[in-house]
């Protein structure tokens, strides 16, 4: 048997391992990416959207060598912060906060305007609820005055929801009101204990934290909430919508839809992250769109269309590239 020189056995393994990985998929060889959308409670929307998300793109994990998880956390505006610090890549956040944080208003006042900040579409839309005891005698927005009052966690988007609201009717959260500032996870168990008398929640219906509030053992209604057309020609990215009551048969509502107002959940990114990779999740939640709107009820008015609408800032360059190959955007 003739032997192998040394040197001849390196160049045959190195011949034979640039063959193999001619034939190998680059992805086998790439280092895996793994990416993070912020939410918010366990029993909101958010976390399910970015639950829902995950799963349409995760679908496609190894054509993009790419793995999309979900974090929970206190909200838009913890949402922003975490993607504007690199802590998360995407984050849900409503409209309004979007316009707040690229003009440096409210919480980013003194952190000046987040021009990095980028959208990605608007996922649906999330409505201002009221949610009060029967035995409160709070029937309108204003008889809030003199009640123990939930406004919301610090970093919700709901919580400058509910001041704006409650700033137009004339009433000072920090004066006429004893308010209290509970994350929306924890709120249910505060007011079915009586600890308080109502609370406001920003969120998409139908919502399991809606559900639990209104099935426990003190009776609940929600709250119409009327008489804000200045409030929305100040603000335009609210508008007037409706809660379809048939999603909570325990609350006490007598009629079928309770009238509020709201705004576009939206999903957000950062020009920190590459444009392939907001392409790929951009092009999968678009062309998977029925499959995405199977994954909860929530999301059943969503249309490619629609998902334009409501956006506060400008789109990431990987979100663009996608909805320009598609005809979405000129």
């Amino acid at each position: 048997m003739r032997k192998i020189s040394l040197a001849s056995f390196i160049v045959t393994v190195a011949i034979l391992s640039i063959i193999i990985g001619i034939g190998t998929p680059p992805y086998v060889h790439a280092k895996a990416r793994f990416v993070t959308i912020g939410t918010g409670g366990v029993t909101g929307m958010y976390y399910p959207t970015g639950g829902a998300i995950s799963k349409i793109v995760n679908m496609k994990k190894k054509q993009y060598n790419l793995k999309v998880t979900v974090e929970s956390t206190g909200g838009s505006v913890s949402n922003i912060n975490l993607v504007m610090s690199g802590d998360c890549d995407f984050g849900i956040a409503q409209a309004d906060r979007q316009h707040q944080a690229w003009n440096a208003l409210a919480e980013w006042k003194k952190k000046g305007p987040q021009k990095d900040l980028r959208t990605i579409c608007a996922l649906y839309p999330e409505s201002l609820t009221l949610m009060a005891g029967d035995d409160t005698n709070i029937w309108c927005i204003k008889d809030l005055k003199g009640k123990h009052v939930n406004i919301g966690g610090p970093g919700s988007g709901m919580r400058q929801n509910s001041i704006d609201v409650l700033t137009y009717v004339g009433l000072d959260y920090q004066k006429d009101m004893k308010s209290e500032e509970i994350k929306s996870l924890e709120a249910p168990k505060y007011l079915l204990d009586g600890r308080i008398d109502a609370s406001f929640i920003t969120i998409g219906h139908p919502s399991a934290n809606i559900k639990e509030t209104t099935s426990g053992r003190r009776k609940i209604h929600i709250v119409p909430i009327t008489g804000i057309d200045g409030l929305l020609k100040k603000f335009p990215y609210y508008a007037k919508c409706y809660i379809n009551m048939k999603h909570y048969p325990m609350a006490t509502n007598k009629e079928d839809k309770v009238p509020t107002f709201g705004m576009k959940a939206t999903l957000v990114t950062s020009t920190m992250v590459p444009e392939d990779i907001v392409y790929a999740i951009t092009k999968e939640l678009f062309e998977n769109l029925d499959k995405f709107k199977s994954l909860h009820p929530g999301f059943e008015s969503l249309t490619r269309e629609n998902m334009l609408e409501g956006l506060a800032i400008p789109f990431h360059d990987g979100a663009l590239r996608y909805l320009k190959e598609v005809g979405l955007v000129k």
